[in-house]
């Protein structure tokens, strides 16, 4: 992770959606440590004011702001407050998402689709909507959109619903980009591999080390990945680093799409 107020992002303000646990929250300590201010915008308040605190801990400035991605008036009062507290929006995360219900596609049912859906794409679309205008006021942005390596591929059978947001999200950032990139906006996404994340332990079940060992064997790297290795990623594709960088899909998943 980077060094403590590196400066990579000095006098920016991110947002961070899904920053309660997992990547999210790796990543808001990650922006933080890079010199931004953070929203952390989530429905678990408990946890998301944690992540606050862990912020604070790192030296780093924080606010929490009860959000619902997936419904336009939330996410339109959380992008307000934000500048009504920091005074602009130089990154936004789109990283909050769920897995949903295991199901085939005939057994899915509406409410699972809608649910998963309504989350994973329409939350990222929905935050980017409320977003771009403070962005274009200012003449720049960095928006990193989070899709997975099921994005690109098919393999997580049982789980239609998330590939299919998964590979919305990709689409979604291309178009985006295209339309902003003259703005002064860069739009990309994010495809991690298997990461050590609650949504993977999740579904470790009752043979946690025999899954994971499972997994492993199939990464070229020999191992999962951590969360702080995804927040670096998103911390360089938020950052001038990566200023000629324009709807790009960045898979940081230990070589498991090479093969």
């Amino acid at each position: 992770m980077p060094s403590k107020l590196d400066g990579r992002l000095d006098g920016k303000v991110a947002i961070v959606t899904g920053g309660s646990s997992g990547i999210g929250r790796a990543s808001a300590i990650a922006l933080a440590q890079a010199g931004a201010r953070v929203v952390v915008a989530d429905v678990m308040h408990v946890d998301g004011e944690k992540t606050v605190h862990l912020v604070e801990a790192e030296g780093g400035e924080a606010l929490f702001v009860h959000t619902d991605v997936s419904q336009s008036q939330a996410v339109r009062a959380m992008v307000r407050q934000t500048v009504e507290t920091f005074g602009r929006i130089d990154c936004l995360f789109n990283n909050a998402g769920i897995e949903g219900s295991r199901a085939s596609t005939a057994a899915c049912t509406e409410e699972n689709w809608d649910r998963v859906m309504g989350i994973n794409l329409k939350g990222v679309w929905l935050c980017m909507k409320y977003a771009i205008p403070y962005m274009r006021e200012q003449g720049s942005g960095s928006i990193v959109n989070m899709s997975s390596i099921h994005g690109l591929s098919s393999g997580m059978k049982g789980y239609m619903p998330y590939v299919t947001s998964k590979h919305g999200v990709i689409g979604l950032t291309r178009a985006a980009a295209a339309e902003h990139a003259r703005l002064g906006i860069r739009i990309n996404a994010i495809c991690p591999g298997y990461v050590h994340t609650p949504m993977i332990e999740n579904n470790l079940g009752v043979n946690a080390e025999q899954f994971e060992s499972w997994l492993q064997a199939f990464v070229p790297a020999g191992r999962l990945g951590t969360q702080e290795e995804i927040a670096s990623a998103v911390v360089w594709l938020c950052s001038d680093a990566s200023s000629f960088v324009v709807g790009h899909t960045l898979a940081v998943d230990g070589g498991f799409l090479a093969q």
